[in-house]
């Protein structure tokens, strides 16, 4: 059992069978997972087809993360290392340090709550460390911006990353790879194999028509929420007579079958009877140079029903200007979409796991505007 980081309400126990998690996880680098035992040759097959030890892979985030158990789950499963850091702090020089002395090959990250100080601490000492190891950096539960693997993929161009869109409940819903030259743009995938995405119609959005719909994914799936049989038939739904896990992550669909992922339903704003996913504002909002981080959320207003409002956490040595901010949105994204009222805070103070409080921060809102 695992538990979901909690950004829209109480974690929530994520029940797997073991068998069903490693092959959900795993396929990818021994694609003989997916197959049956009992007609692929068994534990004799599955050692043919690992015949060298794999690359010391490094999960930067928690081990009790979804992003960073799986990915352990990975490295060991193909026969490699799992490299820890040895500070109960999370020090991106020990960090750095780390990948080179162990010559680690993969490292795990969680978007750009981890990528950002690693680009900082890169760029204030250039040519300290060596990182020709790294084959790959992969993230996800958190937006991955591609202005951040840009800066990433200057300092080791040799290097792919990889964007997978999964969750604690949901695994292989799609992924980008970017490389030096041909990043991937924020919360673009491609779709996964297993994967479509559904209206609330029940019929798949069609390619370039604009609509929204959910994503979902079937293949190896998790039993369902620990003692949450509301939650777990809400979630894991037969569909077309296969079992569909559908954790609430709204998205379209583009001509050539890529998806742009617009965030969690649970989460999004209603604002004069537009649907608003605050994912989008807040990258918008974190394109811009004086912020550092954001947070996006509803409060309640008489004439719109939600009033947007954003949290800013701003650069260090800056200034935030709630004006400029509200008017960069604007030129991003549709006006309706800004933020009503910018509030700045210190540190957005996001959990290990790189996930945000949304409900602490829609309270703190509420109070700062009067309403709480």
């Amino acid at each position: 059992m695992i538990y979901t980081g909690g950004t829209t309400g109480m974690p929530k126990g994520v029940m797997w069978r073991q068998d069903d998690l490693i092959r959900a996880t795993c396929t990818t680098g021994l694609p003989i997972l997916a197959l049956d035992p009992d007609t692929c040759g068994g534990y004799d097959a599955l050692m043919e087809a690992i015949p060298n030890p794999g690359m010391p892979g490094l999960p930067a985030c928690p081990l009790m993360h979804g992003t960073g158990w799986f990915t352990a789950n990975i490295y060991l499963v193909q026969a490699g290392s799992v490299v820890t850091l040895v500070d109960r702090k999370l020090n991106w020089s020990e960090l750095l340090d780390t990948i080179e002395r162990r010559k680690v090959g993969a490292m795990t990250i969680v978007g750009d709550a981890f990528a950002k100080p690693i680009v900082a601490a890169l760029d204030s000492e250039p040519g300290r460390w060596d990182l020709s190891s790294l084959l790959l950096i992969s993230s996800s539960g958190v937006m991955w911006s591609e202005p951040v693997k840009e800066a990433m993929l200057r300092h080791h161009p040799g290097m792919f990353l990889i964007d997978a869109f999964s969750s604690s409940e949901a695994i292989g819903m799609g992924q980008s790879v970017s490389a030096a030259g041909a990043e991937v743009k924020t919360a673009k995938f491609v779709l996964g194999d297993n994967a479509r995405v559904i209206t609330d119609d029940g019929v798949d959005v069609k390619p370039g028509s604009g609509e929204k719909g959910r994503v979902a994914v079937r293949g190896f799936t998790p039993i369902g929420y620990y003692k949450d049989p509301e939650k777990s038939a809400a979630t894991f739904l037969n569909i077309d007579g296969c079992r569909y896990s559908m954790p609430g992550d709204w998205a379209t669909v583009e001509t050539d079958g890529t998806i742009n992922l617009l965030g969690r339903g649970s989460v999004c704003i209603n604002t004069g009877g537009e649907k608003v996913f605050p994912e989008e504002v807040e990258e918008a909002l974190k394109e811009h140079a004086t912020v550092y981080d954001a947070v996006v959320v509803g409060v309640p207003d008489e004439k719109f029903g939600e009033a947007i409002y954003a949290v800013v956490e701003p650069r260090p040595g800056v200034t935030l200007t709630p004006a400029d901010l509200i008017e960069h949105v604007k030129l991003k994204l549709a006006a309706y979409k800004a933020p009503k009222g910018v509030l700045s805070v210190e540190s957005i103070g996001r959990a290990p796991n790189a996930k945000v409080d949304y409900a602490r921060w829609k309270a703190y809102a509420k109070e700062h505007v009067g309403l709480g």
